[in-house]
């Protein structure tokens, strides 16, 4: 029997009163390095972008406090041993009496980020710490950046599965296609904690959920729609496959060759593969030739296309052009033709942003300690994103901003729910 564990968490007031000291201080050290600071470069005290990232965005905080002995020895040796112990006995009160349930390692090498591509593991930082404060902000979900020096496959593997016991779950960051497919699929077939591409299915999550609501708005259904995306990689290859898992009609992919089809014969692994479940009109064209009658356009390959092109689409067609910063087809050309228009940026409605997704999709997993994400659990969460504006549902509003606070809790209690359903949840 595992020895009797006491919660030793008791009056954390002081947290409060250590927080605000913290930053207090911070506030002054930042003053203090703005004044000692010249000139126009990344350290001036001008530019507010490395104001901000100075000494980075992220810190570990106790929940709870050691002011004197007695608290040492709770949190500390000796009491401590006793929850080792118990753990030993018992491998399951790990997520009891540890933070493994509510944490997620936040892994790259580096290669994919963000519009920069291949900058390495030092220079991803900056983003993979961003991620993990959204984690925190938008799902209360606490996440640790690990960037790291190597782009061998199955080195990261490997290390990421000798992490693993430290963490509830794993989100992948910013690794190039397609390695970032045979990582995933490694560590799944590893690990019994969620592993997740938020590159892939974040943006496959919120793009299934606009596009649900765009067919409500305008009275169509997805089985009627053929879709063109304009990339093949991580995002382009998951957003084909839950729409097709949703019961899309049709779904062309392409990328810098045209259409990827069975016939041709330059496709890697991960595009064979979805020549097997796209495009079933059986098209071999360009990108171009393919839009010719398209119902929808989903752009996350970066380029321009022609508004030529454009003009062939489906009368009252929808448009996601999602490249950052320019869209594949800017919003002003895509209104001339589009009952809906969407892009990957913020200063256009209809955002399409991973941030609406993975908070909640992780916090909802998290909380029955699932074992994987299945396809049912993105599923749901798209139909619980794309519900919570149901009636507020307009040409520019088919999906929610990032900052509404009904889209965590709504897309963490449908994952839990569809974890339960599909049988991956163990609690």
């Amino acid at each position: 029997m595992a020895a009797e564990i006491v919660n030793p968490r008791t009056d954390i007031t002081s947290s409060t009163d250590s927080t605000e000291r913290a930053e207090s201080t911070e506030r002054a050290e930042s003053t203090e390095r703005a004044e000692s600071t010249d000139g126009d470069g990344p350290d001036s005290p001008v530019d507010p972008v490395f104001a901000l990232h100075r000494g980075g965005k992220m810190e570990v905080t106790a929940t709870v406090p050691v002011r004197n002995a007695d608290d040492l020895s709770l949190a500390y040796t000796p009491g401590v041993a006793r929850v080792c112990t118990a753990i030993a006995e018992q491998p399951e009160l790990v997520h009891d009496y540890t933070w493994k349930s509510q944490v997620v390692a936040v892994v790259t090498d580096g290669t994919a980020v963000l519009g920069l591509g291949d900058i390495g593991p030092e220079a991803s930082l900056p983003v993979m710490e961003g991620k993990a404060i959204l984690f925190k902000q938008f799902g209360g979900v606490d996440a640790v950046p690990i960037a790291l020096a190597t782009t061998d496959v199955d080195e990261i593997v490997d290390t990421v599965v000798r992490l693993a016991p430290s963490f509830g779950g794993v989100n992948l960051e910013d690794i190039s296609a397609p390695r970032c497919f045979e990582i995933e699929r490694k560590l799944q077939e590893r690990l019994d904690i969620p592993v997740f591409h938020d590159d892939q299915h974040g943006t496959a999550v919120v793009t299934l959920a606009a596009l649900r609501n765009a067919t409500r708005l305008t009275g169509r259904a997805l089985g009627e729609l053929r879709a063109v995306i304009s990339g093949a990689g991580a995002a382009g290859v998951a957003i084909a496959k839950i729409l097709v898992e949703a019961g899309i009609g049709d779904v062309a992919v392409t990328d810098r060759k045209g259409v990827v089809h069975a016939g041709r014969e330059d496709l890697n692994a991960a595009k064979r593969e979805l020549a097997t479940y796209t495009n079933r009109a059986g098209l071999t064209g360009t990108l171009e030739e393919a839009l010719a009658g398209a119902d929808v356009f989903i752009g996350v390959s970066g380029g321009t296309v022609p508004e030529e092109a454009v003009a062939t689409m489906a009368k009252g067609c929808f448009i996601f052009a999602m490249a950052n910063p320019t869209p594949e087809i800017h919003p002003e050309v895509a209104h001339k033709y589009a009952a809906v228009v969407a892009t990957g940026r913020s200063d256009f409605p209809n955002q399409i942003n991973n941030v609406l997704a993975f908070p909640g999709i992780f916090s909802g997993a998290l909380q029955v300690r699932a074992s994987r994400i299945t396809e049912g659990m993105k599923i749901a969460a798209a139909e619980a994103l794309a519900a919570v504006v149901d009636g507020e549902l307009s040409a520019d509003c088919v999906i929610p901003s990032p900052f509404d606070e009904r889209v965590a809790p709504a897309v963490s209690a449908a994952v839990a729910a569809a974890a339960r359903a599909e049988g991956v949840a163990r609690r």
